[in-house]
């Protein structure tokens, strides 16, 4: 898909997405080398974002496995629509089972999950495991399978082997640590907060109404505030979020008044609103 990093970060920002040197190092190789990128980081930092973008410059079609605890095989990879092998059956009564058994357990009865789709078929995709650190341990053990090969087998109807490889990604929150076995599998990247340059881009990227001074003064009280002890820190989704809330208020500077009454914005807790209210100086930003 891609013939430089260079290639990756210009055709990556094309779609809204910026791309740090490290991350378009490791989507180059990713798809250079055919490995599935695992893509860690926390939450609101642009991971499931990358992998919408990826899709978006390749032209490819982007499948998407949400990850949660009770995921099981049949969400993930295929199950048999019971309900038309039941009408298909009761159709052919006069019919012996092994004339029935035939029929029923055909493509037309197969309903394909996720995992499945994203390697039937010659079109190109990007497949998205999203939020995989949610699934619990069972589900990783169907991951390595598919990811090793690119293959699965349905024991009705045999092996199913991709023709062409999707492009692969996983994102974690990190809230369970992932086998080694699949962390094997996979080229490894880290997102975390972005400097300050870079995420100063971001927002005039995607707010680009809003003024190149208040965009730094935006930035830089982000900054302050991941420096704090709190619950959960604002992430770049929240940055962007309380560019546009600030640009629909009409404000042309971080006043101390408009600062205090939008910072359930950034902030999701109570008592990191009230820590915050103490603690930030914007006279010292």
């Amino acid at each position: 898909m891609f013939t430089s990093v260079d290639d990756v970060s210009a055709r990556l920002a094309e779609t809204g997405y910026l791309a740090s040197p490290a991350v378009a190092t490791t989507v180059f190789l990713a798809d250079r080398l055919g490995k599935p990128l695992l893509v860690e980081g926390p939450a609101g930092v642009g991971k499931t974002e990358l992998a919408k973008a990826v899709a978006e410059v390749a032209g490819a079609r982007l499948v998407r496995l949400q990850c949660y605890e009770g995921v099981d095989e049949s969400r993930a990879l295929y199950e048999w629509n019971h309900a038309k092998q039941l009408l298909r059956i009761s159709a052919g009564r006069d019919e012996t089972w092994d004339e029935a058994r035939t029929d029923i357990f055909s493509e037309e009865f197969l309903l394909t999950r996720p995992l499945l789709t994203a390697i039937r078929g010659d079109d190109p995709k990007v497949l998205l495991i999203d939020e995989t650190d949610k699934a619990d341990v069972e589900v990783e053990g169907l991951l390595l399978e598919v990811l090793s090969d690119f293959q699965v087998t349905v024991p009705e109807l045999g092996t199913i082997t991709a023709t062409r490889r999707p492009f692969v990604v996983l994102t974690s929150n990190a809230s369970r640590e992932l086998s080694e076995a699949l962390r094997r599998r996979c080229l490894f990247l880290h997102i975390g907060f972005p400097d300050e340059e870079l995420e100063r881009r971001i927002v005039r990227l995607k707010v680009p109404g809003l003024d190149e001074t208040l965009a730094r003064s935006v930035v830089r009280v982000v900054g302050a505030l991941r420096a704090m002890d709190l619950r959960k820190v604002p992430s770049v989704a929240e940055t962007v979020d309380w560019a546009h809330t600030l640009l629909a208020l009409g404000a042309e500077s971080l006043e101390e008044t408009v600062v205090r009454a939008t910072l359930g914005v950034l902030l999701k807790h109570q008592d990191d609103v009230l820590k915050a209210s103490a603690k930030l100086d914007l006279d010292a930003l």
